[in-house]
């Protein structure tokens, strides 16, 4: 997944009909429909967390499914707010996807037939998981939404979880919904659902197993020893930029397709989603939608996460420190542009491995190409969102490696430094931190003076982020602190012009 999250639905822009089942024949000649009829498909899949990136990405292809399996349909749960029901419930589920290149497409995709908010309806979330027709369980939750501690399990401490051990029956958490579910299907006789982890979480669906194992067991021993034997959680990659809808797209979808749609999402047109393959009859036909199957999603995981969600947060606090807005104008400014492709090229790529020979190649320059692409404006702070939990797995772990190769990781060391001066300009300037460390975060930032020496401690003691083992290299202390530095002394800009033109990286 890639920086998808949604902004809060707007009224009407005009008097146009509502976008419905009973209206979608009044909108305009380039509107695509479904190619299918709704009323005959039935609920297969529920989905937790149906934010923008669900609704551009997984909804499309089960749309696209649905064509040839009409029990496909989705059921999309919202863990915590109602925003998405009360915005699709008088549409009938239905909204736009618009496609965006050169010639963009708008799509209307019906997928989603039933919208429920957990919190609200904890006992028709609990129907659903345990419906005999419920197949499949897929979630976009974000990172945070795994309740893992700083070692990659799960989190006892976390207040929901502590909550849903107490209270199993009405869960907070994602991990207490999906143990439910198993526990109602086992109390009944049926199989487990198929659950597809589809969120940017390193090795994600052997990660989410050991999560719903470590709580399966402070419940039930037998329950845990059920699912360990017959649950299934594939491996995922998804990828496609699903910038966060906001009031000029209503305006523009409401303007070509004659219809008003309260919530329309939008998306590069390039999209990805490779599943791992299990031995599991719940699974569907992945493969007959473009949906790749492999038995080693691990590399295609690793690239992504690396090279695209790595070079996407350098840009993010690169180009925010240096008054910028989007992607494309991040890109437009050739230090920096040349400062991701050498990262790319020199830190990122010898990390990687996968089996298809010149593959990275063509990956980086389509990864450049999208990121260049004119009619995305995908915003750098939407991406900037969340960085004590992806610089982790973006940033850190390639330069765990990088270190244990014995190169150098000054430019590595780069979008460190540079989402720490962003957290102290935000602090500075009384600016929302959107993370799940906002409190921590804010009083660090107040702290801050810019002298390395004093700062870096301050960012290195917070809980989860930094791996005892980077803390205890002086070689990554040292890289670190001369980028912060020298981003303090010239700037974001002249300081990734310097790096990119040094093949050491800039590293001390």
């Amino acid at each position: 997944m890639t920086e998808s999250r949604t902004v809060a639905s707007g009224g009407p822009a005009s008097g146009l009909a509502r976008l419905g089942d009973l209206t979608l024949d009044r909108g305009s000649g380039q509107l695509i429909r479904p190619g299918y009829r709704r009323p005959q498909t039935r609920i297969g899949t529920l989905h937790f967390g149906p934010g923008a990136f669900h609704r551009a990405h997984q909804a499309f292809y089960f749309d696209r499914l649905l064509e040839k399996d009409a029990a496909r349909a989705i059921c999309a749960v919202s863990l915590k707010t109602a925003s998405l029901r009360d915005a699709l419930a008088p549409q009938d589920g239905l909204y736009t996807l618009v496609e965006l290149d050169e010639a963009p497409t708008m799509r209307v995709i019906g997928a989603i037939r039933e919208l429920l908010v957990a919190p609200e309806s904890p006992a028709a979330v609990g129907s659903r998981l345990c419906d005999p027709d419920t197949s499949v369980v897929t979630m976009t939750v974000t990172e945070k939404g795994y309740c893992l501690d700083g070692a990659g399990g799960l989190d006892f401490a976390h207040p929901d979880i502590a909550h849903d051990l107490i209270r199993p029956e009405a869960p907070r958490s994602l991990i207490g919904w999906l143990v439910r579910g198993l526990e109602l299907r086992r109390a009944r006789g049926l199989a487990p659902y198929l659950v597809v982890s589809c969120d940017n979480l390193s090795d994600n669906g052997p990660t989410l197993r050991r999560a719903v194992l470590a709580f399966a067991s402070r419940r039930d021993a037998g329950l845990a020893a059920w699912i360990e034997r017959s649950a299934r959680f594939p491996r995922t990659m998804v990828d496609s930029i699903t910038p966060a809808t906001d009031q000029a797209l209503r305006e523009r979808v409401a303007r070509a397709t004659g219809l008003e749609d309260a919530w329309p999402v939008q998306r590069e047109r390039f999209v990805q989603w490779v599943v791992e393959e299990v031995e599991s009859p719940a699974q569907p036909d992945w493969a007959s939608v473009g949906i790749t199957v492999s038995r080693d999603v691990t590399a295609y995981e690793r690239a992504k996460l690396r090279l695209l969600n790595g070079a996407h947060s350098t840009l993010a606090y690169v180009g925010l420190l240096a008054g910028l807005e989007t992607v494309a104008q991040a890109m437009s400014q050739p230090p920096l542009r040349a400062f991701i492709e050498h990262m790319m090229i020199e830190d990122i790529e010898p990390t990687l491995a996968v089996p298809q020979p010149g593959a990275l190649t063509a990956y980086r320059q389509s990864i450049l190409r999208r990121f260049e692409n004119p009619a995305m404006r995908h915003l750098l702070a939407q991406i900037a969102w969340d960085g004590s939990q992806k610089l982790p797995i973006r940033i850190l772990g390639t330069i765990i490696d990088a270190l244990r190769a014995g190169r150098t990781v000054g430019r590595l060391a780069v979008p460190i430094a540079a989402w720490m001066h962003f957290i102290r300009a935000r602090a500075r300037d009384g600016v929302e931190i959107v993370d799940p460390l906002a409190v921590q975060l804010a009083a660090l930032g107040r702290q801050v003076s810019g002298e390395p020496g004093h700062d870096l401690p301050l960012f290195f003691a917070l809980p989860g982020v930094f791996p005892a083992a980077l803390l205890q290299d002086a070689r990554f202390i040292r890289a670190l602190s001369a980028a912060y530095e020298a981003i303090a002394a010239r700037g974001s800009l002249a300081s990734v012009s310097a790096a990119a033109a040094s093949d050491s990286g800039a590293a001390p």
